[in-house]
């Protein structure tokens, strides 16, 4: 069953020779528990630049997976030590992503929780950097 929760995303971007990115947002979204693990999702505010998007971490106990529908598509997963290759379809085209998880984390309860995630990115095999993510997940 889908509940209303409030979610709390600290994003942070770590490129080579450039100051961290970082981005922190509030959001309402659901948290479901499924047959195999944990669904959060929320739509994407103008402050990311994904107006026009939903985004949905599909939590497992072996993996994380990212998926985003709406004005860009991609599906991202993320097992610790596994390289993991997606096409990111934006309006002006596509881009090939190479991610590969070096820590994914949880301890989500149908109270809420929190969800780590932290990964390396290549973009059109070209290293991209780190990407960091922390979730606050409370119910309303």
């Amino acid at each position: 069953m889908k509940q209303a929760v409030m979610l709390t995303i600290r994003g942070r971007q770590i490129y080579e020779e450039q100051e961290p990115e970082v981005i922190e947002l509030i959001s309402e979204g659901t948290l479901e528990q499924v047959t195999d693990g944990w669904d959060i999702c929320y739509e994407e505010s103008p402050l990311t630049g994904l107006e026009g998007v939903t985004t949905t971490f599909r939590i497992r106990s072996d993996r994380i997976i990212l998926e985003r529908t709406g004005k860009l598509v991609s599906q991202m997963v993320f097992q610790p030590g596994v390289l993991h290759e997606s096409l990111y379809q934006m309006e002006f085209g596509a881009l090939l992503i190479t991610v590969c998880a070096t820590k994914i984390a949880h301890t989500l309860t149908d109270q809420g929780g929190t969800v780590d995630l932290v990964y390396g990115i290549d973009i059109e095999q070209s290293a991209g950097g780190v990407v960091e993510y922390h979730l606050d997940i409370r119910r309303k």
